[in-house]
């Protein structure tokens, strides 16, 4: 089985940081793609950021330039640092990988528990 452990999540005052991380165990065989998504209420599940097995990153264009994405590979993690924040990120925030376990090796999607992000004064 494999599990997705999210953490880092909490209550900052606009314009502070908070660093998400997000961490895979179990028999993995290995992670292609990366990824944050967040969720307001009432609102759609939406990509954040996301990172490619070659490292190459892709962001929503509303964090664009104030979170920066990027992962461990020999740690199975993916991490999320949020700086600048505004009252408008706040929602949860869920990591997402794409990988393949030493049984299978298929590739397929994995969750994590999400983490709740309230930026406010």
């Amino acid at each position: 089985q494999v599990q997705l452990v999210e953490s880092g999540g909490g209550l900052v005052q606009p314009g502070g940081s908070l660093r998400l991380s997000c961490a895979a165990s179990g028999s993995i065989f290995n992670i292609n793609a990366m990824s944050w998504f967040r969720q307001a209420p009432g609102k759609e599940r939406e990509l954040v950021a996301t990172i490619s097995s070659s490292g190459s990153t892709d962001y929503a264009g509303s964090v664009k330039g104030r979170f920066t994405i990027s992962r461990d590979n020999a740690k199975n993690t993916v991490y999320l640092q949020m700086n600048s924040l505004k009252p408008e990120d706040t929602a949860v925030y869920y990591c997402n990988m794409i990988l393949g376990t030493l049984m299978t090796k298929t590739p397929r999607a994995y969750w994590g528990q999400g983490t709740q992000v309230t930026v406010s004064s």
